[in-house]
């Protein structure tokens, strides 16, 4: 058994979208315009959308990261980011987690954040990443693992936006990024609380907070999540 520490442990993302521009012989053959499912050679999967034109030369295009909650719910997030997408012409990056819900569950960050920069490096060969607006988002487990991740890679990622969270766990800080939390007052799985809480403490840390409540349970309302990727286009 390889005892050796993952090269992940410390909550880095290495994937560039500047650098990457730099190595214009490194660019790969991009995807047509539409929604993919991908399949990488170890079976990991993900979902990309990609908008049409994106290969056009000089475009840069946004990007948002989504994360699914535990056994791969939603909550409906994926298909409001999608029509986001599909509206504003970004690109929509949705992994799949190795398990039920992501690695630092599970005892540390490893095999999902590798996946995840694995993913985001395989979308920026083929198109034009713009490195001032690239959102990370997620649902339950999944808003907590972006809060976790965005907060501690805050030089790659613009804004993290957060819906209904349970907690945050980085490791270190890096950068400000916008953070956008938003939280059910009738949610029974995390309580409304939890978000309140994570927003407040954040604001309290310097970062632009924004943070919104809904009537409703333990879901993404489909008007605040619209809202809060509206902002990623201003």
């Amino acid at each position: 058994m390889d005892s050796r520490p993952s090269p992940y442990a410390d909550g880095r993302l290495h994937a560039r979208p500047d650098v990457l521009r730099q190595l214009a012989q490194q660019r790969q053959r991009p995807l047509e315009a539409g929604t993919h499912a991908l399949s990488f050679a170890d079976g990991r999967k993900a979902v990309l959308h990609v908008p049409p034109h994106a290969d056009q030369p000089g475009r840069l295009l946004h990007l948002v990261l989504w994360l699914h909650g535990a056994a791969g719910q939603h909550g409906g997030g994926d298909h409001i980011a999608l029509a986001h997408a599909v509206r504003h012409g970004a690109l929509l990056l949705i992994p799949e987690a190795h398990d039920t819900s992501w690695d630092f569950l599970r005892g540390g960050y490893g095999p999902d954040l590798a996946f995840i920069d694995r993913a985001l490096l395989w979308t920026m060969q083929r198109y034009q990443v713009d490195e001032q607006a690239m959102a990370i988002a997620g649902f339950s487990d999944g808003a907590s693992y972006a809060l976790s991740v965005g907060l501690m890679n805050g030089h790659l990622f613009s804004d993290i936006l957060a819906f209904s969270p349970g907690f945050m766990a980085p490791l270190r800080r890096e950068g400000l990024p916008r953070v956008f939390v938003a939280h059910g007052k009738d949610d029974r799985v995390l309580p409304v609380q939890r978000g309140h809480a994570i927003a407040r403490r954040l604001a309290q840390e310097g970062y632009d907070v924004t943070y919104a409540e809904f009537d409703g349970a333990h879901l993404v309302s489909p008007t605040i999540a619209r809202a809060a990727l509206r902002r990623l286009e201003e």
